[in-house]
Parts: structure tokens; sequence; C-alpha cells
């Protein structure tokens, strides 16, 4: 798929071409993804949420820990966690230390998600194999970069 399916003629300039060309990209990324979650019922949002909570496990965070890691800052973590909380796949009480704050663990049911799931790392990964190990890293350190 190249920048030219989006039928755009022109550009300002090359910093115009990148902007559009990343978020063209991040949409094709996101439909990449998607296909590959909706056997298991779930978006990525949630699946960022599983993975964070599974890097903290047996620990619990907090929705603000969870806000702060998500790669979407825009979504609503706590609606995100309580419909993860109606899947049974994470547990959510009242923290011990501050009545404010929420408690958010995963349950064992979503940890056996995360593993099921563990097994696409190879398809996920075929996303980008047009592009060598060393382009990817230059990539990355392009993408840091910007963002630096």
């Amino acid at each position: 798929m190249k920048l030219e399916e989006i039928k755009q003629q022109k550009f300002r300039n090359e910093y115009h071409k990148l902007a559009v060309n990343v978020i063209y990209t991040y949409g094709w990324l996101m439909n990449s993804q998607s296909k590959l979650f909706t056997k298991y019922q779930i978006t990525s949002n949630q699946y960022n949420i599983l993975r964070i909570l599974r890097g903290q496990y047996p620990n619990s965070a907090t929705i603000n820990l969870l806000k702060e890691r998500m790669l979407d800052k825009m979504s609503d973590a706590s609606r995100l966690v309580e419909r993860l909380r109606v899947k049974g796949l994470v547990k959510r009480d009242l923290s011990s230390h501050d009545r404010r704050c929420v408690d958010v663990i995963i349950t064992d049911k979503g940890l056996k998600l995360l593993s099921e799931m563990d097994k696409l790392n190879e398809k996920h990964d075929s996303i980008f194999e047009n592009l060598s190990s060393t382009e990817s890293k230059k990539l990355n350190e392009l993408l840091d970069k910007l963002r630096g």
C-alpha cells in the first residue's frame, strides 16, 4: 500500500506529506491489528490495558497509572477497564491506601487470553516484513527523533 492510494496529488512540502503518511500508516496498522483481534472480541485499547496489567502482575495498577502508560492518551481508561471487568478479564477494587483510587488487576482469565493472543506475535510482526531489521531500527530511531 502506498500513500498514492489516498489520491492526493500535491502536498505543501515533504513535512506535510510526512504528516499525512504517518497518519495514513497509523490507520493501516490499526486496521491490521483490529483484524487480528476480532476473533478475541477485544479492541487494541483493551489489549493495551491488559498488556500493562500483565506487566504489573501480581501487583495491581491504578487508573492513573494505566492512563500514563497507554499508547492512546485520548482513550477513557475507566471505561475500558469497566468493559474488561464485565468480560471477566480484570478486577477492580477500592484502594486500601486511598479511597478515591481504584486498584485494577488482571484476572486468570485475562492472563489466559493474553497467552492465547501471544500466538499472534509472528502474524503481527509479518505486517513489517517489507522492512529489514536494520531499516526497522532506523525507522524507530527516526520516529523517536521526530517526537523528541
